[in-house]
């Protein structure tokens, strides 16, 4: 029975993987850690951190954002930078009596001109279709505030709606041949 634990013992020895360290192991990196940085010293780091600490209590004094109160929504909104609404025009549009608008993506831009709505499509800077438009209160059952977008009207016409915070308008456009 002794020479069985014996060897048991033995097998379990020789099987069994020990690792017998010098040192801990920040003493295989040496000067410099993977990711080629070098390493700080616990007065560097508190030195660094009570610097940040001052920095932070300067700028205390200064708000991070404004206010937001039910009184100044109009004036927020108003300001917000104008994004305009992307259109894909999916077949060439008649523009006056010769002109054609081609297909493409088309950036639109609604505006009031001497009362009247006006749907401007815009490619980069590049005014490239103007079209009158008529005024509705109606939101055609759309999700957003701001939208655009193409609705058939008949066979030989498309019905462009545009949507904005300042009105909300159509303009019955006709396909090009």
């Amino acid at each position: 029975m002794k020479k069985f634990l014996l060897i048991i013992a033995g097998i379990i020895f020789l099987t069994t993987n020990y690792a017998f360290a010098d040192g801990d192991l920040w003493d295989n990196f040496g000067d410099q850690n993977s990711y080629g940085q070098k390493p700080v010293t616990d007065e560097e780091f508190e030195k660094a951190l009570e610097s940040k600490q001052r920095k932070k209590k300067k700028n205390k004094n200064i708000p991070k954002g404004e206010e937001f109160r039910q009184s100044n929504e109009t004036d927020f909104v108003n300001n917000i930078k104008e994004d305009l609404a992307v259109i894909c025009i999916a077949s060439p549009l008649k523009i006056g009596e010769e002109g054609v608008l081609p297909v493409g993506h088309y950036q639109v831009k609604g505006e009031m001109k001497d009362g009247q709505p006006r749907i401007k499509l815009y490619q980069a800077h590049f005014l490239m279709a103007d079209f009158p438009a008529i005024e509705t209160n109606e939101d055609f059952d759309e999700q957003e505030i701001n939208f655009v977008r193409m609705l058939d009207h008949n066979d030989t016409q498309y019905k462009l709606i545009f949507g904005s915070i300042d009105f909300n308008a159509y303009a019955i456009v006709d396909i090009a041949e």
